[in-house]
């Protein structure tokens, strides 16, 4: 597994406000580092094919 790339407080407080309480373990924090890795990988790829060296915002689809 590569680094966390999510801010586990930020996740963990932003699923318990929304959730009412819910708590949050380990393996989601795992699991949303990756769909960030694959978007980003996504995104680097949109840049690329444009051919820019820029990872823009449109770029996220």
């Amino acid at each position: 597994m590569s680094n966390v790339l999510v801010v586990a407080s930020k996740v963990k407080a932003y699923i318990k406000a929304k959730s009412g309480g819910m708590n949050v373990s380990a393996n989601t924090l795992e699991a949303l580092t990756q769909v960030v890795e694959r978007k980003c990988d996504e995104a680097i790829e949109n840049a690329r094919r444009d051919g820019r060296k820029t990872v823009k915002d449109r770029d996220v689809d």
